[in-house]
């Protein structure tokens, strides 16, 4: 028997189906559940594909410049920024990737690549003048107690003063939400050191997923009953896993950053599998489905199609994601 046809199977037993896919998930937890991801001083790397491919040697590089940063916090700093993009703007006039107010590139811009200007919408001199900038901050308050890193992200916020104030993250919500928000996107970031933490609500969000088998794909569908309760791909990760608590965002390529991203051989049912035509960008994603083990998925694939298994060892696999409430708490609704 094919493992298609062993799925189709165990779906057609009903809620022995349901059981079956409650034992699997639980059995990967007793093997995985204690064993935890890291990221960790000058060794952090990026994660494949997270940082698109034309920023990564430099977010590599400079992500190193001093100890209260690292390439995966200075990739999250980026993407909660501008989403990678190198001609945001904002109302409040901050521009570029790494969105700099006028009065603070005047004092902090950089000429990174050496061509003779500072230029707010260069990647190349932004990036390396948003690292730097962490560290000036880092070193306005070295003295402070507690962790550098929290301290300088809070006076990035807040402003260098209010932390050696209160000697340490002052107690602001919004300074401590960006804190926070910073160091939990970074995960996403890292590239794992060793097997992540399996998703508590992975079972049920799988089995929200099997009640959808056989409906009929909807472009741009979130199985609203105007929609006919009908999905698209990114549609039917983002209603599983709202239906076990946690919001992810509407696409694809962002829900790719709502936690870190085990190997292909670390699979988990629940991680969130992903597919591209650029594997080395994850905001080309265009495609999403939901691990069921192995080596299949169940998927909205396109229009015509219905939300199916299929399998994920294609050519434009692309990596996976386990979604961590923290991860998708942390993302920024609009990029």
């Amino acid at each position: 028997m094919t493992v298609r046809k062993a799925w189709i199977v165990v779906i057609a037993a009903g809620s022995a189906g349901l059981a079956f896919v409650m034992v699997l998930v639980v059995g990967v937890y007793l093997v995985a559940g204690n064993l935890a991801a890291g990221i960790g001083g000058k060794s952090v790397g990026l994660a494949k594909g997270a940082v698109p491919a034309a920023y990564q040697a430099l977010v590599q590089k400079w992500g190193n410049l001093c100890d209260a940063i690292n390439p995966a916090l200075l990739a999250a700093q980026l993407y909660q920024e501008s989403g990678f993009n190198p001609k945001a703007q904002s109302h409040a006039a901050a521009q570029g990737i790494a969105q700099f107010i006028p009065g603070t590139w005047a004092t902090h811009g950089l000429d990174g690549d050496g061509d003779g200007d500072r230029d707010v919408w260069d990647p190349n001199d932004a990036i390396p003048s948003a690292a730097s900038y962490d560290c000036s901050l880092a070193k306005y308050v070295k003295d402070v107690p507690g962790d550098p890193t929290a301290n300088m992200l809070a006076s990035y916020n807040a402003g260098a003063y209010a932390v050696i104030k209160y000697g340490g993250v002052p107690p602001y919500k919004e300074t401590q939400n960006y804190v926070k928000t910073i160091t939990t996107l970074s995960e996403s970031f890292a590239a794992p050191t060793s097997r992540v933490d399996p998703s508590e609500q992975a079972a049920g969000a799988i089995a929200y997923a099997q009640k959808k088998l056989g409906t009929l794909y909807l472009w741009g569908g979130t199985g609203t009953a105007e929609q006919g309760g009908r999905f698209d791909c990114s549609g039917l990760t983002q209603a599983a896993y709202k239906s076990v608590g946690i919001t992810l965002p509407r696409v694809a390529n962002d829900q790719y950053n709502a936690g870190p991203h085990p190997s292909r051989d670390e699979l988990l049912p629940g991680d969130l599998v992903f597919f591209s035509d650029d594997l080395t960008n994850s905001r080309a994603i265009r495609h999403v489905g939901i691990y069921v083990g192995g080596g299949y998925m169940i998927d909205a694939p396109r229009t015509g199609a219905v939300i199916r298994f299929d399998p994920i060892d294609t050519p434009d696999y692309f990596g996976a994601t386990r979604v961590t409430e923290d991860g998708a708490k942390a993302l920024p609704t609009t990029v």
